[in-house]
């Protein structure tokens, strides 16, 4: 199994904490993590991806282990969060790579394909929603109406998603048998979101939420002028991002290559071997000579 090294680097002042394995030069994938988790949620993803490629797994400003100043003194929006993992690849002199998002990855994958389209070889995205039909609405309307007014009432559904319990529902619901799931995923990321003031970085990056699907607009015509290679592997029963969301890539791009996986939000967890075979397969055949 591939030695999966956990490193740190500095960017625009901040300290940023990333996981790293693989040949240092073989073809390079970089894995961008979901709310509420961090690169923990590609432990077991990344040395099975590292045997043939280099793998780049960061952990955002204010999630995991890297730095998280308080929301009063970083402005959290998903453009910055974008600035610096582009900072963080200039860092570590990659030019050229594959983007697999998930979640909060998908806007700031979607922002680094458009600020330098020729870098992305191929887009991976598991939940990593692009399009308005992956909206789910039982889930997203809290979020739309803090988008509409922030008061105390509005202010309080979004928090509900910070709670130990919300977590555990975002792992477990729709996965078929929930005790292929760790607990230790759900507490792991609790831990972590209640950190001191971690609720105000969480509340700001809500509230940003709403700059994403207005960019959509500019994906698809990326998608469409660029035709990068994309896989699109989904937890069907994803009741943040459904599966429409992943149909809808093949809009743009005809030959998307896209998989249902009988699992939720966080397929890793309950069918991370599947997941595994996909993207090798997937990738084998993006960079065959």
């Amino acid at each position: 199994m591939a030695a999966v090294h956990h490193r740190y680097a500095t960017v625009q002042g901040r300290r940023l904490f990333y996981r790293e394995a693989g040949p240092a030069d073989a073809p390079v994938i970089v894995l961008l993590h979901g709310f509420p988790t961090s690169s923990f949620m590609f432990r077991n993803l990344i040395p099975a991806l590292a045997a043939r490629y280099h793998v780049i797994a960061p952990d955002h400003l204010g999630f995991g282990l890297s730095d998280a100043p308080p929301a009063d003194e970083f402005t959290y929006t998903f453009d910055a969060l974008t600035d610096l993992t582009a900072g963080l690849l200039r860092h570590l002199g990659v030019t050229r790579y594959a983007v697999y998002v998930q979640d909060y990855g998908a806007p700031i994958g979607w922002r680094l394909a458009l600020a330098d389209p020729k870098a992305i070889t191929a887009i991976i995205t598991q939940n990593g929603n692009g399009y308005d039909e992956g909206f789910v609405p039982a889930f997203w309307e809290t979020v739309w109406a803090y988008h509409r007014e922030q008061n105390p009432e509005t202010e309080k559904g979004v928090r509900g998603a910070l709670t130990l319990e919300a977590i555990r529902w975002q792992y477990l619901t729709g996965v078929p048998d929930e005790s292929l799931v760790s607990p230790d995923t759900w507490h792991h990321d609790f831990a972590l979101l209640s950190r001191p003031g971690n609720d105000e970085i969480q509340l700001a990056l809500f509230r940003d939420y709403a700059t994403n699907p207005p960019m959509y607009p500019a994906l698809h015509a990326y998608l469409r002028d660029h035709c990068p290679p994309v896989l699109a592997v989904w937890g069907r029963n994803d009741e943040i991002f459904g599966p429409e969301g992943a149909g809808a890539f093949a809009r743009d791009v005809p030959d998307a290559e896209i998989h249902l996986l009988d699992g939720g939000h966080f397929i890793l967890e309950s069918a991370g071997d599947e997941v595994a075979e996909l993207v090798l397969d997937f990738m084998d055949r993006m960079t065959a000579p």
